[in-house]
C-alpha cells in the first residue's frame, strides 16, 4: 500500500463548544482551543478534526450553517480561526473542517430566497414537492422523529429535511448547488486547512422516486433510509467533488457514510476510485440497538462485536482504508458503553485504547477519551440539551412507549449529550472549563477525574494514549500490517494478529471483570516476545496464563 501522512497520523476530534471556554460565556470556543494546544502536542495527536465551527442559529449545535464563509459569534471571529490554524501548524498539528453540505439551516440565504417562489432562481437549490390530499409528500419520518416533510405557505410546497426541520436537504441534482459547495470548499482549501471530516455525505444524492416507506411498529412515520443513503448519483458527485477540489490539494478526507456497507465503502474510499481516502462505518456503534433502534441500554455481545470489526479490518485491507474509533459527538462515551466506568475504569478504558489502536486504519480519539471521561447519567430532562435526545424523550416517554424509568435508562446510557459534556481541565469549578456555568452540565467526576491529575500521573489513561500514539509511529507492522482474528467464539477474550512481513504483533483484550485463564496456543510463541505495552505493570505472556480484569496487552514478534 502506499504510505501517506494521513494513513500514519492520529486524529483528535474536538466539539469547539464543550472544549475550552476563553471569554467567560460558558460557551468553549477557538481561542479556548489555542490554549490547550500545547496539552495536544503533548499527547502526541498529529490532525484536529473541529466540529463545525461556521456561522449557525444552532438549532443542531452547528450542524445547521447559515454561512459557510463565516465563524459562529459563539466561537470567536474568522481572525480567531486564522490564529488558531496557525498556531497548531507551527506546531505541527493539521486541522480538518467539518463540511455540513447535505443541508443547510432555513436561516441560510439560499433558502430564504429558495422558500419565497418557484420563480426565484434559487428556487431549487433545495427538494420541493407539492403535497397528497393536504398532507406531506410522503410518510418519511425525519430521523430526528416527527415528519421529514415541512410545509412553506409562500410557495404551497413541501421541502424535505431529513433532520431537524430547520435543517432542509440541498439539491445536489443541481449544478448551481455543486458548483457552490465546490467554490466554498476551495476557499477554506487555500485558507490552509488540512481536509475535511464530511457530515452525513452518504446522503446527497437521493432516489429520483419518492415513495412511502415502511412504517415499523411503535412508529407514526415511515423509513425514508432506502431513498435518502447511497442515492444513484452520490459516486458520480463525490468524483466530481474530487475533480474540482480534493485533487488539487495535499489534503485528509473522511466521509460519515451511516449504513455503508463493506462493498459501498470500497467505493467511497477505494484506493482506485478517486473519491475520499477513508469513510466513517457505523455498523459496529448500531450493534446495541434494541426493538426501538438506538434507544436502548444493554450493551453488545463480545462476539459481535469482533465479527464486525474483523469484518471490516480484513474485507478492506489492500483495498480502502480503515477508519477506527469508538467515540464521538454522537456516541456516548466508550468506557461507559463497552467498558466498566466504576471498579474498572482505568483498566477498560486502557484495555478499550489497546483494542482499538493496535488496528489497522486511522484512530480518531474524542475529546476527554484520553481521560477515560464517562457518560454524564443525567437525572432529569431539564440536564439535557440535545434536539435528538428532546425529541425522543417526547415521543417514546411522552406517549407511553417507554415508561419514564427506562427512556431515563435509555438516555443515560446512549443520549448524544453524553459526549457533551465539558472537557475536564482540573477539579476547579466547572472542571476548569470555564468560570461561569456552562451551557451543559460538567460531569460531577470532574474532581477525580481531569486532565491536570493525569498529565502529572505517569500511569494514567492519557500517559497510556501518549504511549500508543508513540508506538504506532515507530512501528510500520501497526498501521500497515494484516490483521487476523483469534478465537472467535471466544464471549470475554478480543485477540488478534497483526502481520507484516517477517514481523507479528500479538494482541489480546479481556473485555470482562473477571480474572480468567487464557488458553490461546499463540501465547507459546509470545513468551519469546517483546512486550510493546500493557495496562497491567506485570505482564508475562504465555500459554495458561490469567487475565486479569480488562487486561490488555500488544506482544512483537520477530
Amino acid at each position: 500500500m502506499k504510505k501517506t501522512w494521513w494513513k500514519e497520523s492520529v486524529v483528535y476530534q474536538i466539539y469547539p463548544r464543550s472544549f475550552c471556554d476563553s471569554n467567560h460565556d460558558g460557551i468553549g470556543d477557538l481561542s479556548g482551543i489555542v490554549s490547550k494546544l500545547d496539552y495536544l502536542k503533548l499527547l502526541g495527536i498529529d490532525v484536529i478534526w473541529l466540529c463545525p465551527v461556521y456561522q449557525s442559529p444552532n438549532c443542531d449545535n452547528g450542524y445547521d450553517i447559515s454561512d459557510y464563509r463565516r465563524i459562529m459569534k459563539d466561537f470567536g471571529t474568522m481572525e480567531d480561526f486564522e490564529h488558531l490554524l496557525k498556531e497548531a501548524h507551527d506546531r505541527g498539528i493539521r486541522v480538518i473542517m467539518d463540511l455540513v453540505v447535505n443541508h443547510t439551516s432555513d436561516e441560510h440565504p439560499w433558502f430564504v430566497e429558495s422558500r419565497k417562489s418557484e420563480k426565484n432562481p434559487y428556487h431549487d437549490y433545495y427538494i420541493w414537492r407539492e403535497g397528497r390530499d393536504g398532507k406531506e409528500p410522503t410518510n418519511w419520518e425525519s430521523w430526528f422523529s416527527g415528519p421529514a416533510w415541512t410545509y412553506c405557505k409562500e410557495r404551497d410546497m413541501y421541502y424535505l429535511h431529513v433532520f431537524a426541520e430547520k435543517q432542509p436537504d440541498l439539491n445536489w441534482d443541481n449544478p448551481a448547488v455543486r458548483r457552490e459547495v465546490f467554490d466554498m470548499m476551495n476557499w477554506w482549501c487555500d485558507k490552509g486547512i488540512d481536509g475535511f471530516r464530511m457530515d452525513v455525505i452518504s446522503m446527497i444524492s437521493k432516489t429520483p422516486e419518492f415513495a412511502d416507506g415502511v412504517v415499523e411498529e411503535g412508529h407514526q412515520y415511515g423509513d425514508l433510509s432506502p431513498y435518502v443513503i447511497h442515492g444513484p448519483r452520490v459516486h458520480e458527485y463525490l468524483q466530481e467533488m474530487n475533480r474540482e477540489v480534493l485533487s488539487k490539494h495535499d489534503i485528509m478526507t473522511v466521509g460519515e457514510t451511516a449504513g455503508v456497507t463493506v462493498e459501498e465503502a470500497k467505493k467511497y474510499a477505494g484506493f482506485d476510485t478517486q473519491e475520499l481516502n477513508m469513510v466513517f462505518q457505523f455498523e459496529l456503534m448500531d450493534l446495541d440497538f434494541g426493538e426501538k433502534g438506538k434507544w436502548n441500554d444493554v450493551p453488545p455481545a463480545l462476539i459481535k462485536i469482533k465479527e464486525v470489526m474483523s469484518k471490516w479490518q480484513t474485507q478492506l485491507y489492500g483495498k480502502a482504508w480503515n477508519s477506527l474509533f469508538w467515540s464521538n459527538h454522537d456516541q456516548p462515551r466508550i468506557v461507559s458503553r463497552f467498558g466498566n466506568d466504576r471498579e474498572y475504569r482505568v483498566e477498560s478504558a486502557k484495555m478499550l485504547a489497546t483494542c482499538l489502536h493496535m488496528m489497522q486504519g486511522t484512530p480518531y480519539i474524542y475529546q476527554g477519551e484520553e481521560l477515560g471521561m464517562t457518560n454524564a447519567y443525567f437525572t432529569d430532562m431539564s440536564q439535557y440539551r440535545d434536539i435528538e435526545t428532546l425529541n425522543a424523550y417526547r415521543d417514546f416517554a411522552q406517549t407511553g412507549v417507554f415508561t419514564h424509568e427506562h427512556m431515563m435508562s435509555c438516555l443515560a446510557y446512549k443520549s448524544r449529550d453524553n459526549a457533551r459534556t465539558p472537557m475536564q481541565w482540573s477539579d476547579a469549578p466547572y472542571g476548569g472549563f470555564s468560570d461561569v456555568e456552562p451551557w451543559i452540565g460538567v460531569n460531577p467526576n470532574y474532581r477525580s477525574i481531569n486532565a491536570r491529575q493525569q498529565t502529572g500521573d505517569p500511569d494514567s489513561i492519557f500517559h497510556y494514549y501518549r504511549k500508543l500514539i508513540r508506538l504506532r509511529k515507530t512501528y510500520e507492522i501497526i498501521v500497515y500490517g494484516a490483521y487476523r482474528l483469534l478465537d472467535a467464539d471466544n464471549p470475554d477474550v478480543y485477540a488478534y494478529w497483526r502481520i507484516l512481513d517477517e514481523q507479528q504483533l500479538l494482541v489480546v483484550c479481556n473485555f470482562t471483570e473477571k480474572e480468567i485463564t487464557y488458553e490461546l496456543p499463540e501465547l507459546e510463541m509470545a513468551e519469546k516476545g517483546e512486550v510493546l505495552i500493557s495496562n497491567y505493570q506485570e505482564c508475562r505472556p504465555k500459554k495458561g496464563m490469567s487475565l486479569n480484569p480488562y487486561e490488555a496487552f500488544a506482544v512483537l514478534i520477530k
